[in-house]
């Protein structure tokens, strides 16, 4: 069937395997072909899984419950390959070949499209959505912003009539950002899909959907309607559950400047850092991370933001200069991090990667987050008092036995930022502490890491959310020209 899908949702909820509670409920909604749809609602509100049940990937009975249905065009998603099209936050998550040209035509080649018409289709996609590289140009030379185009072209040259964005810009510097808005754009002022988007960045969005729907917490919907009118009328109640509205700002403090002379946490100078050996991505670097003080690093993506802080966090070695340690910080009379054991990182810097899931090794939350303390040998009191602690602050108390694996993304993140904070490093380096976060989670993490400044720690945050670099950026390391 050709043109946009029209999508029906008729009492529908999932409860994952090992879970007590739904992740959604008792959701019924229609979609008419064409409509441009913006779904909200507060982190663990099912967005994530609903957008996974419109698209055919929640039907097996090993990894959950389905109540109600849904239906595509009147029929399952599940047997609709090629008719509906995913694109997820993670813009390595879609990349699968090794050159721009083979990756978008995979899709195609995957259906079976006759070989003839498929270069057409990669052009016309790749045209669609400012993709303005070779075809030949290896997939991993692309910025972020480029993968996430990239990932974006290689479902429509499928021509899905029903295309689902779960947060494309999530981990994206602004102006990729503003490359996947005006590509999305592009595509559907010709008419021919239905959308469904995900995104905690309503303003990027607000002027592109037609409608606006948001999922409440405890199942069933919270608002829907003109998005104009779902902000005006429901606005209040919808920022008291954690949905970021336009030109609502979030009510918490400005950390004071730096007096100065303060003293360095961490420095470096002429510091070359890389993943590899032989592959440097920055150079020249000259830095020192205040002590006690909230240092943000900021850039483009690709300019190195990320292995900057798996460097200083003692992670990967440095290919060129060193980076040195406070005497305080010092173990074993070693001040260079990446010299450090294991157990000497775990008290001394704390490090919260991109990705969640890399640094999640229990089956419950209450055991991941007590695998520090246990290292540390407190005392199970002790343990149950951090725990507790921590699982109430950042929201996550009546998830506590649950596994890490089937949380939201959001809830994953802070997760991950919790499991760091149960071992009171000295040093917290977070590599994108907020995305994926609603507004009540924003806040709490951000709050979050201005306690744990004022309580004297020292917090290095890799951001591109100009909000945590007004509300914890009291020092700025710029990566990159474009920083």
């Amino acid at each position: 069937m050709a043109g946009p899908a029209r999508v029906d949702v008729e009492g529908w909820g999932w409860r994952y395997a090992g879970r007590r509670l739904p992740a959604t409920r008792d959701v019924d909604l229609v979609i008419e072909p064409g409509e441009r749809v913006l779904l909200l609602g507060a982190s663990g509100a099912g967005k994530s899984t609903l957008l996974a049940g419109l698209a055919g990937l929640l039907g097996d009975s090993d990894e959950g419950e389905a109540t109600g249905r849904v239906l595509v065009d009147g029929a399952p998603p599940e047997g609709q390959r090629g008719r509906i099209g995913l694109v997820l936050q993670d813009p390595e998550s879609g990349v699968v070949l090794s050159q721009v040209g083979d990756d978008v035509a995979f899709g195609c080649e995957n259906l079976g499209v006759p070989a003839a018409e498929i270069p057409a289709r990669v052009a016309e996609a790749v045209a669609s959505v400012g993709l303005d590289v070779p075809l030949n140009r290896p997939t991993k030379a692309l910025s972020g912003g480029q993968k996430q185009r990239l990932a974006l072209a290689g479902v429509l040259a499928m021509r899905p009539g029903l295309l689902l964005l779960d947060e494309p810009t999530a981990n994206l510097d602004p102006d990729g950002v503003a490359e996947v808005r005006a590509s999305v754009e592009r595509v559907v002022a010709r008419g021919e899909t239905t959308l469904v988007l995900i995104e905690h960045r309503t303003e990027v969005w607000a002027d592109l959907v037609t409608r606006v729907i948001v999922l409440a917490p405890g199942g069933g919907l919270l608002a829907d309607g003109e998005p104009a009118q779902v902000f005006a009328m429901h606005g209040d109640d919808l920022a008291a559950a954690g949905v970021w509205v336009p030109g609502r700002p979030v009510d918490l403090p400005v950390l004071p400047p730096l007096p100065g002379g303060r003293d360095a946490a961490l420095s470096a100078s002429a510091l070359a850092i890389g993943r590899e050996r032989r592959t440097v991505v920055a150079s020249g670097l000259d830095l020192a991370v205040p002590a006690g003080a909230g240092t943000v690093v900021t850039g483009p993506n690709g300019a190195g933001k990320s292995t900057l802080a798996l460097t200083l966090a003692g992670l990967l070695p440095e290919l060129a200069g060193e980076v040195v340690a406070s005497a305080d910080l010092a173990a074993r009379g070693i001040r260079r991090p990446a010299r450090w054991r294991s157990t000497e990182l775990l008290t001394r810097i704390g490090t919260v990667f991109q990705e969640p899931e890399h640094q999640f090794l229990a089956s419950t939350l209450r055991d991941e987050l007590a695998v520090g303390p246990k290292a540390l040998r407190m005392s199970a009191p002790q343990i149950e008092a951090v725990v507790d602690e921590l699982l109430e602050r950042l929201d996550l108390a009546p998830l506590g036995l649950a596994n890490p694996f089937t949380l939201s993304g959001g809830q994953k993140r802070r997760l991950s930022v919790a499991t760091v904070l149960a071992s009171s490093p000295a040093v917290i380096v977070l590599d994108e502490p907020t995305f994926g976060q609603d507004r009540r989670g924003w806040r709490e993490i951000v709050a979050l890491l201005q306690r744990e400044i004022a309580q004297g720690r020292t917090v290095v945050a890799v951001t591109h959310d100009a909000d945590v670099v007004r509300h914890v950026g009291q020092h700025r390391v710029a990566m990159g020209a474009a920083a």
